[in-house]
């Protein structure tokens, strides 16, 4: 029998590269019940950001006393042996939980599954898989939410729950289909990452999405209620084209080159595809450089885009207390006088005049910088359409060039990539797009050349 260590962890940041545990909890499950169990705080040896202790309560006083990674290492090993590392988006937990070893100078390697994919799978068409929104659907109570031991006690609930089910395909709701949609075709739909494309009886685009799963993603449109919009646009659908990319990287690009292109009803509609939201720069008439989210409407001062404001204001608030700006300069707070952040000795005063604009200055740039091609030539390689393809994204004086596909068993080569690209127009979302998937995937293979 299978036994899977349901693992939840509390960190510092998102990035496992950079940013470290504070709290994880594991519960060895045998595929019935809980057999061992293993919780505890860490001491990150670093410092907890204000907004992680804001969503968790865990702060620098609360993990001072705690052991370090290394000194819970072994036990972590122990729990997981032989065991299914479980996570709800397994790669998050694991990822972070792989780096840590690896600074130990160890190679933590277990059989993954991720509670998010087999939940989309066994579950279609919940409209949102986040422990919190899914726990809600599947009525589980969760117990200290965003602390380690509760969003693991969470997720067993769940993993318990998805191993009763198999997958039914006769609960694809196909009520409300248009009459002349040939229901055969879901028979068809590829479970393959790539673009997909909904048309109307007149044969026109209406909706543009990208899926790592096709399949799935069409399922979850079905059986989606929740919003007249949504039923409008079932009740228009009479036939689905798709265009395999195997990247999810290519995906996203060629979504938004078509997105753009064809501007169908229903993605405008639904705002929060499009990147309607820009992260901008401004100077002063003191010499501060002043950041603000704002609508889209120019590309003077553009950094940076969104596909809304709340993301786009969440980042800026990280930005705001990753480099010590300042918020009131950064459009966060609109009271007179300094900032909140002043008071608590994080902002440095640029907005009272204490900060120079060149020392605040200096940590805006450096703040934006994340925002631009860390290298003016390169290429991005990825999964093709098949077992022998790859696909490859070039960017070229730090200007996107386009997408392409080469064969594996081809002579490969500067030449040869170039050679497979087809050319796209570049813009700053797609910017964003290749910058958020390399920040989010560390370890993509990437080919830097001819330095500027």
């Amino acid at each position: 029998m299978a036994k899977y260590a349901v693992v939840d962890i509390e960190t510092t940041g998102m990035s496992a590269g950079k940013d470290r545990i504070t709290e994880v909890a594991i519960f060895l499950h045998d595929g019935e019940k809980i057999i061992d169990q293993f919780t505890t705080l860490l001491n990150p040896e670093c410092r907890i950001p204000y907004r992680i202790t804001q969503l968790t309560g865990i702060d620098n006083k609360l993990v001072a006393g705690a052991p370090r990674f290394y000194e819970v290492a072994k036990r972590i090993v122990e729990i997981t042996k032989d065991a299914v590392f479980v996570a709800h988006n397994v790669s998050f937990d694991y990822n972070f939980i792989r780096g840590e070893f690896r600074a130990l100078g160890y190679n933590y390697e277990r059989q993954k599954l991720c509670t998010v994919k087999l939940s989309r799978k066994l579950i279609p068409g919940l409209p949102s898989y986040g422990l919190g929104n899914l726990c809600r659907s599947l009525n589980i109570k969760i117990e200290s939410r965003h602390r380690a031991a509760g969003d693991a006690a969470a997720t067993v609930k769940v993993l318990e729950l998805l191993l009763t089910k198999e997958p039914k395909p006769e609960e694809i709701n196909l009520k409300g289909l248009h009459n002349s949609f040939n229901k055969e075709l879901i028979k068809q739909l590829p479970q393959q990452t790539g673009v997909y494309y909904f048309h109307n009886a007149e044969g026109k685009i209406i909706y543009v999405g990208k899926s790592i799963n096709i399949h799935d993603r069409i399922i979850q449109h079905f059986n989606n209620t929740t919003t007249l919009k949504a039923l409008e646009m079932k009740q228009q659908i009479t036939d689905i084209t798709w265009e395999i990319t195997g990247s999810e990287l290519v995906a996203l690009l060629l979504e938004s080159y078509e997105i753009k292109t064809k501007m169908p009803v229903f993605n405008r509609a639904q705002r929060r595809t499009l990147f309607n939201w820009g992260l901008y720069q401004q100077m002063d008439n003191e010499g501060y450089i002043r950041l603000k989210v704002d609508k889209k409407i120019k590309d003077e001062g553009l950094i940076t885009t969104f596909t809304g404001k709340k993301s786009g204001r969440d980042e800026l608030f990280r930005l705001v207390e990753q480099y010590n700006l300042c918020q009131k300069l950064s459009g966060l707070y609109t009271h007179n006088g300094a900032c909140f952040q002043h008071s608590i000795h994080e902002c440095r005063g640029a907005c009272i005049g204490e900060e120079s604009p060149e020392a605040y200055n200096e940590r805006v740039l450096s703040a934006i910088e994340r925002y631009t091609y860390k290298h003016c030539n390169f290429f991005i390689f990825g999964e093709g359409r098949s077992a022998g393809e790859s696909s490859v994204v070039w960017v070229e004086n730090y200007i996107y060039r386009g997408f392409g596909f080469f064969d594996n068993d081809a002579d490969t080569g500067m030449e040869l990539w170039k050679a497979s690209v087809k050319r796209y127009p570049d813009n700053k979302d797609i910017q964003t797009i290749i910058n958020g998937y390399l920040r989010k995937n560390p370890r993509v293979k990437v080919s830097f050349y001819d330095p500027c």
